[in-house]
């Protein structure tokens, strides 16, 4: 059955781009169409072994928290999940631009991860001060991510995409905006599954109200500098009982602080740092919303500390060769009735070196090595080596 939903997905989904394709061209003067996307290709040799369904890219919680976990150390694999597809169209609209746009790659997720599998990246369009549907949120700086070829990217910082309704009462080179976003609580019930099932047993998330952002940012030919808040109300209760006892709720909050400076013609530094409480649900690795304190018979639920940054530097050697090198770091503080095992901190870094012969094509080849450490304080340690090709197109070359 689930086959057929995703093969009948294909379908909607080139059924919808003929139908945009052709309204667009019975529209008026003005009016944009692009088909674009590329085709790229991972071979990845991993020197120690992560969580099988994600040894496709380098995500620090995704390491072993003991030893062997996973199986034998030294695992190969050749992928082309990051591959990507989109369709987006301008078209004028009482003096403003009506802007969409669908965006697709083939990295599972959820409960398909590991598969290679059609996955949403956006769906939204936007007209004037208003943008509707899913895209990134407000609270990251879709700019910071650098130029890396690993498919998930630097653990410490902010990146999620979700749905949302935003408002944009300023735009241009100084902006902003603000946005009810789709709230989801990450909840980690601790050691109470063993230590007292029946408390705890079918505790789920509670979301009452939406998650609230809010983005000042500021960009010239310097570059940027960004500054981005949160605020969430995070809670949780009990399914089966009349009251739903144990529930309650935790406020939440973050500050996301980033910039990208330019210089020297082709230089670029990348740098954020980012600090709340129950915000591990919109960093890009590590992490949980909320889990237990106290004990296990007099618990209260927090929101868990977390601490991130990113520095990131970009240089180009030629016209056709750059590089890139960094270091990134989430560290969360961990409750005491979380378990041994639970996720402490994680850390990444890399360095590669990438070719574009032409427009279109890119290929390239990154080191990358990083830590999981444990609330036990026990650590993991991974390096790997990724190769890549990529093959870029656009509609609009052919015109």
């Amino acid at each position: 059955m689930s086959s057929y939903l995703k093969v009948d997905g294909f379908r909607l989904f080139w059924l919808l781009l003929l139908a945009t394709f052709s309204q667009t061209a019975a529209a008026a003067d003005g009016a944009t169409f692009e088909v674009y996307g590329f085709g790229q290709v991972d071979y990845i040799q991993d020197f120690k072994r992560v969580n099988p369904k994600w040894q496709d890219s380098f995500r620090p919680s995704k390491f072993p928290a003991t030893e062997g976990q996973y199986g034998s150390d030294g695992q190969a694999s050749v992928s082309a999940k990051q591959s990507r597809i989109g369709v987006q169209s301008g078209a004028p609209l009482q003096g403003s631009t009506l802007q969409t746009k669908f965006e697709f790659d083939f990295y599972g997720v959820g409960a398909d991860e590991g598969k290679v599998t059609p996955r949403l990246r956006h769906a939204y369009g936007q007209w004037g001060d208003w943008l509707g549907g899913m895209t990134h949120s407000l609270f990251m700086d879709a700019d910071l991510f650098p130029n890396v070829i690993d498919y998930w990217g630097p653990s410490g910082m902010v990146f999620y995409r979700l749905p949302q309704i935003r408002w944009m009462p300023i735009q241009g080179n100084n902006s902003l905006s603000f946005a009810i976003e789709n709230p989801g609580v990450d909840l980690d019930v601790g050691t109470f599954p063993t230590a007292n099932p029946t408390l705890i047993a079918d505790v789920q998330g509670d979301e009452k109200m939406p998650d609230i952002t809010a983005q000042w940012r500021m960009a010239g030919d310097w570059g940027h500098f960004q500054i981005a808040g949160i605020y969430r109300k995070l809670g949780y209760e009990k399914v089966g009982n009349t009251n739903h006892e144990p529930k309650g709720s935790k406020d939440g909050w973050g500050v996301d602080v980033t910039s990208v400076l330019k210089f020297a013609g082709t230089e670029k530094l990348y740098l954020g740092i980012v600090s709340g409480e129950g915000i591990a649900s919109y960093m890009n690795d590590g992490g949980m919303d909320m889990a237990p304190d106290g004990n296990t018979t007099a618990f209260t639920p927090k929101a868990i500390p977390l601490t991130g940054y990113i520095a990131y530097y970009e240089h180009a050697w030629s016209d056709k060769w750059v590089s890139s090198i960094g270091v990134s770091q989430t560290e969360v503080k961990n409750t005491v009735l979380q378990t041994p095992e639970a996720f402490n901190r994680g850390q990444y870094a890399s360095v590669n070196a990438l070719m574009m012969p032409q427009k279109n094509i890119m290929a390239g080849a990154e080191f990358l090595w990083g830590t999981r450490r444990s609330n036990d304080g026990t650590s993991n340690d991974d390096s790997r080596l990724q190769i890549s090709m990529k093959y870029s197109f656009s509609s609009l070359d052919f015109k």
